[in-house]
């Protein structure tokens, strides 16, 4: 959770019991907030977000000012059911790679929109980055003799970023084609280049999908799903998935927690992140 949604989920604590200093709170001032909750109609998932941020601040409590406070182990948090992910099976990736550029139809005379979104595809099939952090990379961020580039996540935590060979060469013919010296990698075409920004593309992805004859809704998430699931269909080490991915827990895909090098992470990316 960020900074903002505790504020919030504390706020709401608030909000239904009151300023009450911390060393007051006890068990029956969290089942009076959960009991609102449930008349609000909140779901599970909100509620367990809620309970979990006020689990941490008392663990805080405890452990930092060393506050006398309720125990966070009295607070009971309901099991959110794990969602199935989905992702792109490697005949499905084909499909829609196919209905971007058919095989056979030569990539210097498509347009360079299409060009681009299938650049764009392949670069986030072979790194598993978010889109935002493709998107807002410039082309001196990508050193194309390491197959790699250094890129802001979440939490503006620096991580490596690693290139497959598909993906550097659909980028190069991208970039070869273009006619603009603007530095963003991916730039949206118009009477003055910018930026390409998601919203830009994201009804791309559901057209690609429609000609590809797929069933699943397919979005840059989803492709970020299917690089993992290859990856731990291939053997990946699930530590070396989390490293890839830029997740600073790993129970946000599968419940594990394991920590890995940067170097190990780029030998697992080159040796499992394949489609084939």
């Amino acid at each position: 959770m960020t900074i903002a949604r505790y504020r919030e989920a504390l706020n709401w604590v608030i909000r239904d019991i009151g300023d009450l200093p911390v060393s007051t709170l006890n068990v029956a001032h969290v089942l009076s907030v959960r009991r609102k909750m449930d008349q609000r109609g909140c779901g599970e998932a909100r509620v367990a977000a809620i309970l979990n941020a006020l689990r941490s601040f008392l663990r805080f409590c405890r452990e930092g000012p060393r506050v006398a406070a309720l125990d966070p182990r009295q607070i009971r948090v309901p099991r959110i059911p794990r969602r199935d992910v989905l992702y792109l099976t490697k005949e499905e990736v084909d499909q829609f790679l196919g209905a971007i550029i058919p095989p056979g139809e030569c990539w210097d005379e498509v347009p360079l929109a299409r060009l681009r979104f299938r650049a764009l595809v392949e670069v986030l099939l072979g790194t598993g980055a978010r889109i935002s952090e493709i998107l807002a990379l410039d082309r001196r961020d990508v050193d194309f003799e390491r197959m790699a580039a250094k890129i802001v996540g979440k939490g503006k935590k620096q991580r490596l970023l690693f290139f497959t060979d598909r993906a550097l060469e659909w980028l190069g013919r991208y970039l070869n084609c273009r006619r603009d010296d603007e530095d963003p990698l991916f730039v949206a075409r118009g009477n003055s280049p910018r930026r390409l920004s998601y919203d830009a593309v994201k009804s791309v992805f559901r057209r690609v999908a429609q000609r590809a004859h797929l069933r699943k809704k397919v979005t840059a998430h989803v492709l970020r799903h299917t690089v993992a699931t290859t990856l731990l269909f291939n053997g990946c080490p699930i530590g070396h998935i989390k490293e890839l991915l830029g997740h600073e827990r790993l129970d946000t895909t599968c419940r594990y927690y394991l920590g890995v090098d940067v170097r190990a992470a780029k030998e697992a990316h080159r040796k499992f992140l394949r489609y084939e």
